[in-house]
């Protein structure tokens, strides 16, 4: 399967990178690997947006959704090689689905073990965990490979992993000289009206439009917030192995 950009990873460091790569024409493909470390979150209260906080799990599923939305595509397994080409990279997962791309995004935490071959990639080790060396704008050592969010040793919060990945994600657009100002929605005129061409990346919509999306958008939150979440939060895998080795005794 051939695909402009991997994103490896669909916690929100990886959602986010797929939303911007996806939105600005970019052919992304998001290789997931179980649940995000978010869904052990018991309620997320420290998200812009959200005054007294969201279900950790209905806020991933509308990641995923706005991804989706964006155009993403989305496919389940374990990374277990990235191989730098002379076109880009091939990436393979543990059952053996292969993918080219032209670049990668790292964003799985906390398993880099995938890049451990590759020439030009570093590595941190901070006690147990080990991180991808990565500039502030998610770039490594090898062109066309990034990582974002808590792999490239951001802080372990929802908001801030969530940036980076953004960052990451135009790094990489940057990168590949896509034509691209902001991904700004505008109203009609904001451009075009002060005699400019409504720059790459950005879209100019009417009044009726604008209204159109409020309304849908307004009614899909309504749907998404309307019975509670089904599942609770994952507890830490040592602790369910402590509860039951304190039920065998």
């Amino acid at each position: 399967m051939s695909t402009d950009a991997v994103i490896v990873g669909g916690g929100v460091a990886g959602l986010t990178a797929a939303t911007y790569t996806a939105r600005a024409g970019v052919d992304t493909t998001v290789v997931t690997d179980g649940e995000s470390t978010l869904a052990r979150n018991a309620h997320l209260e420290n998200v812009l947006g959200f005054p007294r906080g969201v279900n950790a799990r209905t806020f991933l599923e509308l990641c995923v959704e706005g991804a989706q939305e964006a155009g993403a595509a989305f496919t389940e397994g374990r990374v277990a090689r990235v191989e730098p080409t002379a076109d880009g990279f091939a990436v393979e997962t543990a059952d053996g689905t292969s993918f080219t791309a032209d670049a990668v995004v790292a964003a799985s935490w906390s398993d880099a073990s995938y890049l451990a071959d590759i020439d030009g990639v570093g590595f941190l080790d901070r006690g147990s965990k080990t991180f991808i060396d990565a500039d502030e704008t998610g770039r490594t050592g090898m062109d066309g490979l990034y990582a974002a969010g808590r792999l490239a040793e951001q802080p372990h919060q929802t908001i801030i992993c969530a940036g980076h990945g953004a960052t990451a994600a135009l790094a990489l657009i940057h990168d590949a000289d896509i034509p691209y100002y902001h991904d700004w929605v505008t109203p009609e005129g904001y451009f075009t009206e002060r005699g400019r061409d409504v720059p790459p990346g950005c879209v100019e919509i009417p009044a009726d439009e604008r209204r159109d999306r409020e309304a849908r958008a307004n009614e899909r939150m309504r749907e998404a917030f309307e019975e509670p979440q089904p599942d609770g939060p994952t507890m830490h895998p040592s602790v369910v192995a402590a509860r039951e080795d304190d039920g065998e005794h």
